[in-house]
């Protein structure tokens, strides 16, 4: 069981709640600052004060005052009217944290809601409804409005859901659950939407999924290592100890101990003075993109705890109140987190891809020409060292950053946005890329293995290349190589949670 205070909720609790469909509940402490927000929210519509969203109209209509007896009118017409959102849908898999980290923000208690509101999203995550939410339409400030919109459309019984495998009209599911649907009161419609959570959500996906990619681009860089008999000395601890970045030390310790016990790598002068950069500076570049992957952490974690509705509502213990206009529901932290995540993936997938380059090309190494298994007749690898270019190439339009871009809203009033939402969509593409990427790789280092000698290889090596036998068979003769990419692809990014010591991932593996 998972247990929401609006503050302390983690990644790896998200992990649990995402693919062991562990329950979630509400710290009983947390509904008391509830309650007091919601209490204020009444006031302020009895007493017919003007407070933004709450008495007022939105963006540039909050010049416009509401009369109490059409606030619930209000917020039904704002979620109905923002849920413009367009495209294919997120992956369910974000609508369902889209649902526990909206959950989570109102749960904080700032937001004037019902207690009866979160309890719903809750019900919906454990009862594994999840909103059908297009992907296009966010600027990333205001929140992320639109998908936002369709996510609350669930709460009044409109809209889509994914359901037990399909896509079903929500009030046919809630009457399935007996499940009843919500109605609206003052300043819930905003609460709803006014936040970063679709690129928030969209974002943790993008991690844990970059993460994984990023421990299993280690062991398949050792099995390249190993299929073109690279030089261990590259890795020693001295050399990265003497650069200071405590990532590149770790990078370099892990390919040690993956490749322990190996008789396929060389020491210098051995087979060749130096290796090419793509091999040597392993450390130095898988490194960096372990900076990156830690700094998106450090700022998601504090997003998935983070108050971002406007206005916000405060109480303290005396019955004092204020409300407050301000714009926390600007994306720019995560706009940037996500750009730098693209870049820092779409590398990984650039060293790889040259890796690939030196196992299939005959001028680089002294294995059979595209690691074909009759040259000449059959082609082999030839065309899939192609299409890992064709995808390289394709992140590098994808990693132009998102966050530079900028375009004004509402009459001029949010006149400056963050494109937070757009960075994620195109992070989450290169993370999907750079696995089928790295399936290139791990497919021609296997069959360089072949002709190498399994036996020779490491323990921790051999035991990956068992895993990715099991998927992707030998190369006998030539067959149509794409469904092999993309079942490994898939493989590589779902086949393992994140686990507390790191190599776990490997050995414990799904297949």
């Amino acid at each position: 069981m998972v247990t929401l205070d609006g503050n302390t909720l983690t990644i790896e609790e998200i992990c649990k709640v995402l693919y062991d469909k562990e329950q979630v509940m509400v710290c009983e402490k947390s509904w008391g600052n509830v309650n007091r927000s919601q209490k204020t929210v009444e006031k302020i519509v009895e007493n017919e004060e003007v407070y933004y969203g709450i008495t007022t109209g939105f963006g540039k209509l909050s010049d416009v005052y509401i009369n109490k007896q059409n606030v619930e009118d209000l917020q039904l017409n704002l979620i109905r009217s923002h849920a413009c959102g367009v495209g294919e849908p997120f992956p369910e898999l974000v609508s369902r944290v889209m649902l526990l980290l909206r959950a989570n923000a109102l749960i904080k208690g700032y937001s004037g809601v019902r207690i009866e509101v979160i309890k719903f999203l809750i019900k919906l995550l454990n009862c594994n409804i999840h909103p059908v939410i297009p992907q296009q339409g966010s600027l990333g400030a205001s929140g992320d409005l639109a998908p936002l919109s369709h996510m609350a459309l669930s709460v009044i019984g409109e809209g889509e859901v994914f359901y037990k495998g399909k896509i079903e009209k929500t009030m046919e599911v809630l009457l399935k659950e007996e499940i009843l649907p919500i109605t609206l009161q003052a300043k819930e419609g905003l609460a709803l939407i006014n936040g970063t959570q679709a690129m928030t959500a969209m974002g943790v996906v993008n991690y844990i999924e970059a993460e994984r990619l990023a421990f299993q681009s280690e062991c398949i860089a050792s099995m390249t290592l190993e299929g073109l008999q690279g030089i261990i000395d590259a890795f020693d601890e001295d050399i990265h100890i003497a650069r200071g970045y405590p990532e590149q030390v770790e990078v370099a310790k892990r390919i040690r101990t993956f490749l322990q016990g190996s008789q396929l790598t060389t020491k210098q002068g051995e087979v060749r003075v130096q290796d090419a950069y793509s091999l040597r500076c392993i450390p130095q570049v898988h490194g960096a993109t372990r900076q990156v992957l830690n700094y998106v952490k450090e700022k998601l974690e504090i997003e998935i705890n983070a108050a971002t509705d406007n206005p916000l509502i405060f109480n303290d213990d005396s019955g004092n109140w204020k409300v407050i206009s301000g714009g926390n529901f600007h994306g720019q932290p995560i706009a940037f987190a996500m750009d730098f995540l693209g870049i820092a993936m779409a590398e990984l997938a650039n060293i790889s891809e040259r890796r690939i380059e030196r196992l299939v090309n005959p001028q680089l190494n002294d294995l059979p020409p595209f690691l074909s298994p009759d040259p000449g007749l059959q082609s082999g690898a030839m065309i899939m060292q192609y299409c890992a270019a064709s995808l390289v190439s394709e992140n590098k339009t994808l990693a132009h950053p998102a966050s530079v871009d900028s375009i004004p809203s509402s009459a001029n009033q949010e006149d400056h946005v963050s494109m937070g939402t757009i960075g994620s969509r195109h992070a989450y593409q290169i993370i999907v890329n750079c696995s089928k990427v790295l399936s290139i790789e791990m497919i021609c280092a296997m069959e360089a293995l072949q002709y190498r000698g399994v036996e020779k290889m490491a323990q921790t090596t051999r035991t990956f290349y068992d895993a990715g036998r099991s998927v992707v068979p030998p190369i006998i003769k030539d067959r149509v190589f794409s469904k092999d990419i993309e079942a490994l692809g898939e493989w590589l990014r779902f086949s393992s949670l994140i686990k507390n010591s790191r190599t776990e991932s490997y050995t414990n593996s799904k297949q």
